[in-house]
């Protein structure tokens, strides 16, 4: 880079932009293009510019945005870093990175980086081939996801987390337990018994909630996240919780799939639906479980005994993946 003349780069605001990768830049190349250290310092100094991570000047003295954290990070992580946790989930189009402390980036074990402002450097000997987002080197989807969980206290959060995740279909709980096994077990505890849960059906926060309240009932076991058949195999809808023995559907009525009117009229109709074909509907919202739970109780004993004192109705339910088109595959 032939350095411009003195005072050039001041009054050309593109060829600063041009220089910088979303509006970071490295000391070095200020230096080379003919900007003094004295200046440097002066407008990082409560001036236009600020010191953003070590070498390198962030070119506005705003809050940076999420994309120039991590723009920072990997330019200060080297060639061979990657995102990876809450960061990289982010760019892989799960979660939020808002919190400055969110920046995790990965770089190989013999190589050395410090933790600095808000990037959090982890060493790794088992550094995964990254995959582009944005322009930048971002971590597999699974070790995000992993990196991420072993570095949160919140159980709740940290479920929410990986179901979303898993209910997507971006990943299957065996993958991530193998993920989980292969990797660091700092911090693994929470979520491999978080994923041991949800394998047993749950995909949610507020599903695995209900089904922990469900162990208190003494009422046979139920299972979970099924499709409904009619008789003739017509498909009546998915169930949360299913109580084959007496065909009583428990839903769980989530605020995050029923916000909009066109979700809410289809649980309606998947509801009227269901009851017209035989089945005992109940439903409880994810704050009735946590807060209500003798009432919950109480309202499935009662629901049982209703369903017990009817016939049965020819129901049947199968995998969510063998039905199509309206009937069973």
């Amino acid at each position: 880079m032939c350095p411009m003349k003195r005072g050039g780069w001041a009054a050309d605001a593109y060829v600063l932009q041009q220089n910088s990768k979303n509006g970071v830049i490295r000391t070095s190349v200020l230096r080379g293009m003919g900007v003094g250290a004295k200046t440097i310092a002066d407008r990082t100094a409560g001036g236009p510019w600020q010191r953003f991570l070590p070498a390198l000047v962030l070119l506005h003295n705003g809050q940076p945005s999420r994309l120039q954290r991590n723009t920072g990070a990997i330019m200060y992580g080297g060639s061979n870093a990657m995102l990876s946790g809450r960061a990289g989930l982010a760019l892989h189009g799960f979660g939020s990175s808002t919190l400055p402390t969110e920046t995790l980036l990965l770089i190989p074990h013999q190589e050395h980086r410090k933790n600095v402002s808000f990037v959090e450097v982890e060493r790794t000997w088992r550094l995964p081939g990254p995959t582009m987002k944005m322009g930048l080197p971002v971590a597999p989807l699974k070790r995000c996801l992993l990196d991420a969980a072993r570095r949160m206290v919140d159980e709740r959060a940290c479920t929410a987390l990986i179901a979303d995740v898993v209910q997507r279909g971006q990943a299957d709980i065996p993958s991530l337990l193998q993920e989980l096994d292969e990797g660091c077990g700092r911090g693994s505890a929470l979520p491999r018994r978080i994923l041991r849960e949800l394998s047993f059906g749950a995909h949610s926060v507020a599903e695995l909630d209900a089904q922990k309240l469900y162990e208190k009932s003494g009422l046979p076991p139920m299972v979970r996240n099924k499709a409904v058949l009619s008789e003739t195999g017509e498909f009546l809808g998915y169930t949360d919780n299913w109580l084959d023995e007496v065909a009583l559907d428990w839903e769980i009525e989530s605020f995050e799939f029923h916000s909009s009117p066109a979700a809410y009229e289809a649980t309606l109709k998947k509801r009227q639906n269901m009851r017209g074909h035989g089945a005992i509907v109940v439903s409880h919202t994810p704050k009735a479980i946590r807060t209500q739970s003798d009432v919950v109780l109480a309202d499935l004993h009662k629901a049982y005994q209703q369903a017990l004192s009817r016939p049965r109705p020819n129901l049947r339910v199968v995998e969510r993946d063998d039905v199509s088109y309206g009937k069973a595959s």
